[in-house]
C-alpha cells in the first residue's frame, strides 16, 4: 500500500486562538489523504485537545514551552530567551526523525525570532511552512533592522515557505523579505466553517440565555478572545460603563479561554459594572466548536476593540452568524468589516466612539437587522475555510513534488 504523505503542525506556547483554528481548518480537509500529527506543549488546554480528538488527529506533547506576557526586566528577558532556545532545540530533535521526503511541517514560531530553528530544519531537508497573521511595526530601531535582516536571510532558505492569513499582513511585509520571495507569498485567509455556522445558526439564542441565567430582554454585547491588553479589554470596559449608564438594557459578556485573576480581577471590579459585565469561560460555554458557536447566539451585538489583530476568527464567526459587529480600524479587520456596510469600525483606543456605536446599534433594530444580513452574506461568500485549506494543501503537495 502506498504510504500517505504527512503533515506535522507545531507550536510551543500554551494559549490557543485563531492560529490553531486556522490549523484545524486545514486538518479537516487534509485528514482524508494525509497523516497528521500535532506537536504542542504539555499543559495545553484540555478544551483544544478535545477539538483534536473530535478530528481523530494524533498529538504528542513537548516538554518545554515559551513564556507569554511582557518581559520587563533583564532577568525576565534572559529567561525568556533561554526558554525559547530550549523549546526550539526540542522541536528540532522531534522533527529530525521524520522522513522529510514525504513530510511537510507547518510551524507557528515567529521567523524573525526563531530563524535558527528554520535554518536547522533547512539543513535536514525539511519542507517548512509558516503562516504570519500580523505584520510587524515598521521603523528605524535597531531591533526592527535586525528582524528585517533575519527575514531576508530565511527568504534564502530552500524549502521554506510563508503564507499570510490576510492581505494586509502581506502588504505590510513588503520590504521585510527579499522581493522575489515576497511575491511568492500566498494569502490563505483566516476563515469560517460554513457547515458549523449553519448548524450553530439553528440554535435558539433564548435557550442559551436561559441556561446561563441571562434575561431574554437584555441587549447582550459579546466579546470573544483572550482577556489581554491588545484585545482592548480596558477600552471595552470603559465603553461598557458609558453605555450602561445611557441604556440599562445593555449587558456585556466576554467569552475567554482562561479566567481573570489577580490584579486584573481587582481592576475589573473597580469599574463597578457588577452583573453588567460577566466573563464566561469557553470551556463552560461548550465542549466542542459547535457548542461554542452556539453560545454566540446569545448576542445582539458583537464587539472586538482590538489594538493589534490579523483577521480575528471570532469576529468572522460572529458576522457569519448574523450578529452585527463593531471592531477597530486596524490591520486586516477592514478586509471584513466595511464601515456602515458589513459592520461598524471605530478608532482603536477610543472608548467614547465605541460606546456611541454600541448605543446606536442598541437603539436601532432595523440597523442591527441590516448589518446582520450584509455581514453574514459577505463573510460566508468571501471567507470559506475550505477554499483556504485547499490552497494550503496544494502548496504542500507542490513542495513535496519539487523535492
Amino acid at each position: 500500500m502506498k504510504r500517505r504523505p504527512k503533515i506535522v503542525f507545531v507550536w510551543n506556547y500554551l494559549n490557543w486562538g485563531g492560529a490553531q483554528i486556522y490549523f484545524l481548518a486545514v486538518m479537516k480537509i487534509a485528514r482524508s489523504d494525509w497523516d497528521i500529527t500535532v506537536l504542542l506543549p504539555e499543559g495545553s488546554s484540555a478544551e483544544f485537545l478535545r477539538f483534536l480528538d473530535d478530528l481523530n488527529v494524533t498529538y504528542e506533547f513537548l516538554r518545554h514551552h515559551i513564556e507569554s506576557g511582557e518581559a520587563t526586566t533583564v532577568v525576565q528577558k534572559v529567561r525568556r530567551q533561554f526558554r525559547r532556545i530550549r523549546s526550539e532545540i526540542e522541536i528540532f530533535r522531534r522533527l529530525y526523525r521524520y522522513d522529510h521526503r514525504r513530510t511537510v511541517i507547518h510551524v507557528e514560531c515567529s521567523p524573525w525570532q526563531s530563524w535558527q530553528l528554520y535554518l536547522a530544519l533547512s539543513f535536514i531537508g525539511a519542507h517548512v511552512f509558516v503562516t504570519l497573521h500580523n505584520s510587524l511595526k515598521d521603523g528605524r530601531s535597531l531591533r526592527q533592522l535586525l528582524w528585517k535582516t533575519r527575514l531576508k536571510f530565511v527568504s534564502l532558505l530552500p524549502r521554506f515557505h510563508i503564507f499570510t492569513s490576510n492581505r494586509d499582513a502581506k502588504e505590510r511585509f513588503k520590504g521585510w523579505f527579499l522581493d522575489r520571495f515576497h511575491r511568492s507569498i500566498r494569502v490563505t485567509y483566516t476563515c469560517v466553517d460554513p457547515v458549523q455556522i449553519n448548524t450553530a445558526g439553528q440554535t435558539d439564542g433564548n435557550e442559551i440565555r436561559a441556561r446561563f441565567g441571562l434575561d431574554p430582554t437584555d441587549l447582550i454585547v459579546l466579546t470573544v478572545g483572550q482577556f489581554i491588553d491588545r484585545k482592548g479589554r480596558w477600552v471595552l470596559l470603559d465603553a461598557a460603563r458609558i453605555s450602561v449608564a445611557a441604556d440599562p438594557r445593555l449587558r456585556f459578556l466576554w467569552l475567554m479561554p482562561s479566567k481573570i485573576d489577580g490584579r486584573d480581577a481587582e481592576r475589573v471590579a473597580e469599574y463597578g459594572l457588577g452583573e453588567k459585565f460577566r466573563p464566561i469561560l469557553s470551556a463552560d460555554a461548550g465542549k466542542d466548536r459547535i457548542e461554542i458557536l452556539e453560545f454566540f447566539r446569545v448576542a445582539d451585538i458583537f464587539v472586538l476593540p482590538s489594538f493589534v489583530e490579523g483577521l480575528p476568527i471570532a469576529l468572522l464567526e460572529a458576522m457569519a452568524l448574523g450578529i452585527p459587529a463593531i471592531s477597530t480600524n486596524v490591520y486586516a479587520i477592514p478586509e471584513a468589516v466595511k464601515d456602515g456596510e458589513t459592520g461598524m469600525l471605530v478608532p482603536a483606543g477610543n472608548a467614547e466612539a465605541l460606546a456611541a456605536r454600541i448605543l446606536e446599534l442598541a437603539s436601532d433594530s432595523e440597523l442591527r437587522s441590516r448589518l446582520s444580513r450584509t455581514g453574514s452574506q459577505f463573510v460566508l461568500t468571501n471567507f470559506d475555510e475550505r477554499d483556504a485549506a485547499r490552497t494550503i494543501l496544494r502548496s504542500y503537495k507542490k513542495a513535496l513534488r519539487n523535492g
